[in-house]
């Protein structure tokens, strides 16, 4: 199925990439970046990734960002990014360094598979950027030294299902760490030109040290006799005093030494250890002392340690856990002083004020000053950041941006007008549109119509089958003047759900009435 939100951005960025042809090297340029493109907004409604530094906001799939709490947004022109299929996998920013690890979904299987594109990386704050190619082993890498012991090792050569899941940079020792599925943990300690695999406990070891002899094999294939789902890596955080965090589905790992030894966590039942074994995000909150370090831990029955979604956090360095959130399945966090936010995907947005004692879900959002910018019933919360004391949300149908902790909210969304400065082919000037357009109800819940009325116009939306039979008469409360957009659910008058097939829709304002189709497809 065809989104239009996807439509959307491809549209934008065709209009504001340069006709040079950014793009057309697939990942392979290792040309630098000079010029950030200034853009009308975000380049999608689907927010996967955000990460604050300083008063800058960055933002995927598609790198962009705001330095002015959202009055302005700039795109890098990347040519290993747009214009491709890459997009925005993890981002990591520390002072002038800059790390975005990139990604795509391949063609192959149904659905495709995540696989990786290599990183971009800054030296001088995303004012230029270098291409870094992937992370993945020569055909002859099959044995990997570990202290006193050489492991045979299983060469990881293909992207696909090695996407950069998470990145994190050492500022202190100039380390960047990635995790990447299949391809495990890796680390580089030369800006991304080479990388090196690290090796984490096998399933049936909770600690390893170089200095102790082992056979087993470094293999991320946790269903095969030889493998090991401790081997693969979703997530990575080297916190304030240099700790390591490696999150696997056999739990979280932790080394005090740089990488070399390592002691492994997971779900053991009691309510002192993980909620779950399947270690998703970790993110630590600044506050006075040691920062509290705080787990995304899901069930992760595959593995055979089923446990509970939930929150795990330590506040020591990991010589205690709590449990928070039980049941809960939670994605993404940032902080502000003591309060803690928490991405709960399809659950919305937890708050807590008191360092994960109580909570509160936020699950309704909608913008104070334009009412029409309605989100999805079901939205996505994808992502979480804050920006001093501004709070910014990622979902899979808009940004939001709240100033007073999630009490109101501004919400960002891909605008293509109705009447564009340069129409053509791609983006006509039009009276109307719809989108997603082919809509699908069960997935899409809503479709938007876009249109234009005048000042005290008030504007009814009505909707025809294709025998022009009335379907649904629909009252819009936000006037004019300007663009407006009104939602319809793609049910009829009785509240029933309608047919497969094509709609016409007639758009009254004023004396105005305009005409457009929806074609209904599930």
């Amino acid at each position: 199925m065809i989104r239009f939100s996807h439509v959307i951005s491809g549209v934008l960025l065709a209009l504001l990439l340069p006709a040079s042809g950014y793009g057309q090297t697939a990942g392979l340029s290792t040309r630098s970046v000079t010029d950030w493109i200034p853009t009308p907004g975000i380049l999608s409604n689907s927010i996967s990734n955000l990460h604050a530094e300083g008063d800058t906001l960055w933002a995927g799939p598609y790198l962009s960002l705001t330095a002015d709490g959202g009055a302005g947004w700039r795109a890098a022109a990347a040519d290993s990014l747009f214009g491709t299929r890459n997009r925005v996998f993890s981002i990591d920013v520390e002072g002038r360094i800059v790390w975005v690890g990139l990604g795509y979904t391949s063609a192959k299987g149904e659905g495709g598979e995540p696989a990786t594109a290599g990183f971009l990386y800054s030296e001088d704050g995303g004012v230029t950027f270098q291409y870094r190619f992937p992370h993945l082993d020569a055909p002859g890498d099959s044995t990997v030294r570990y202290g006193v012991s050489t492991l045979k090792a299983l060469p990881v050569v293909v992207p696909e299902q090695s996407p950069p899941y998470d990145i994190d940079y050492d500022p202190l020792t100039g380390t960047v760490w990635v995790a990447a599925w299949a391809s495990g943990l890796r680390r580089s300690l030369d800006a991304g030109r080479t990388w090196r695999r690290v090796v984490l406990p096998p399933d049936d070891l909770t600690e390893i040290i170089p200095t102790e002899p082992y056979t087993f094999q470094l293999n991320p294939r946790g269903n095969e006799p030889a493998g090991n789902y401790n081997h693969t890596a979703f997530s990575v955080l080297v916190d304030e005093e240099g700790v390591i965090w490696a999150g696997t589905p056999r739990g979280v790992n932790r080394s005090t030494d740089d990488g070399s030894s390592w002691k492994r966590f997971s779900h053991d039942g009691s309510p002192n250890g993980l909620t779950g074994s399947w270690v998703t995000s970790i993110e630590e909150q600044p506050l006075p002392g040691r920062n509290p370090v705080w787990m995304a831990t899901w069930s992760a029955g595959e593995t055979g340690e089923p446990g509970a979604d939930g929150i795990t956090v330590t506040r020591d360095g990991g010589r205690t856990f709590e449990q928070v959130l039980r049941g809960e399945r939670i994605i993404d966090f940032a902080f502000h002083g003591e309060t803690v936010y928490a991405a709960g995907r399809t659950r919305g947005l937890f708050v807590s004020k008191d360092g994960g004692t109580t909570w509160t879900t936020l699950r309704h959002f909608r913008d104070k000053t334009r009412p029409d910018r309605l989100l999805r019933p079901e939205v996505d919360v994808m992502s979480v950041a804050t920006v001093g004391a501004t709070l910014w949300v990622g979902s899979d149908d808009g940004l939001l941006k709240s100033t007073d902790g999630g009490q109101t909210w501004q919400v960002f969304r891909t605008d293509v007008p109705l009447h564009p400065q340069t129409p053509g082919d791609r983006i006509p000037d039009v009276e109307t549109y719809a989108y997603p357009n082919p809509f699908s109800p069960a997935a899409d819940q809503i479709v938007r119509i876009r249109f234009e009325a005048a000042q005290g116009d008030r504007p009814e939306i009505r909707i025809y089958d294709f025998g022009m039979n009335l379907v649904r008469r629909i009252e819009v409360e936000v006037y004019g003047p300007g663009e407006i957009e009104a939602v319809w659910d793609g049910r009829d008058d009785r509240g029933l759900r309608t047919a497969n097939g094509a709609y016409l829709y007639a758009v009254r304002a004023g004396r105005r009435t305009v005409w457009g189709k929806i074609l209904v497809l599930e």
